[in-house]
């Protein structure tokens, strides 16, 4: 089971110019459609006078959420070939967008993904590329004198401690990458007195 993925630390920015043709690229981290939208919608209001701002996106640690826009460009000529660098990059969690100035020279069709192909790979290389593992949270409560036990898991399988308190009941919080999550609640499970907490 695959338990890390790749995306970008934060926004990158680059500039391509194809026939007099300015595209403006920006590669964007994102963690929702919704993000997206007003990524989108801020690169409009910021760009009011450009023609088109071809996107793409993908979400998820399974990259299996994503979509491409060619807002007014040919069909598949813009954000097809955006796409297309999110995924030879392997990254997910992304926005590429690109703000296209007509020069007044029409590109024509292989023209157009190129442009868009090759601004979308200079973003994507200006961007820091990081790779974040898929965590899982799991919380429980246990008697005091069970403190070792808990403790001895922690120690084997090393999950970060979100929170701990120590009242009548202890309760602490873990978070622990996907691969081992099973793992972890097995071994937890047999502490005595130990409940989990949905």
């Amino acid at each position: 089971m695959e338990d890390t993925f790749k995306t970008i630390t934060g926004t990158s920015k680059a500039i391509y110019s194809e026939k007099r043709s300015k595209f403006i690229a920006y590669a964007i981290p994102v963690q929702s459609v919704e993000n997206v939208k007003k990524e989108i919608d801020k690169l409009r209001k910021e760009y009011y006078d450009a023609r088109h701002v071809c996107w793409a996106y993908m979400l998820g640690a399974e990259r299996k959420d994503f979509r491409a826009n060619d807002d007014g460009e040919p069909s598949g000529t813009a954000g097809k070939p955006i796409l297309g660098q999110i995924n030879s990059n392997e990254l997910t969690n992304i926005l590429i967008a690109v703000v296209r100035y007509f020069g007044g020279i029409k590109l024509g069709a292989s023209g157009l993904m190129a442009a868009y192909r090759k601004a979308a790979t200079e973003a994507v290389s200006e961007a820091e590329i990081v790779e974040k593992t898929v965590d899982c949270q799991i919380s429980f409560a246990f008697e005091y004198p069970f403190m070792n036990d808990v403790m001895k898991v922690v120690k084997d399988l090393e999950p970060t401690i979100s929170s701990q308190d120590y009242n009548m009941d202890c309760l602490m919080a873990l978070e622990i990458r996907k691969a081992r999550f099973d793992e972890l609640k097995k071994r937890l499970g047999k502490v005595e007195s130990l409940r989990f907490i949905e």
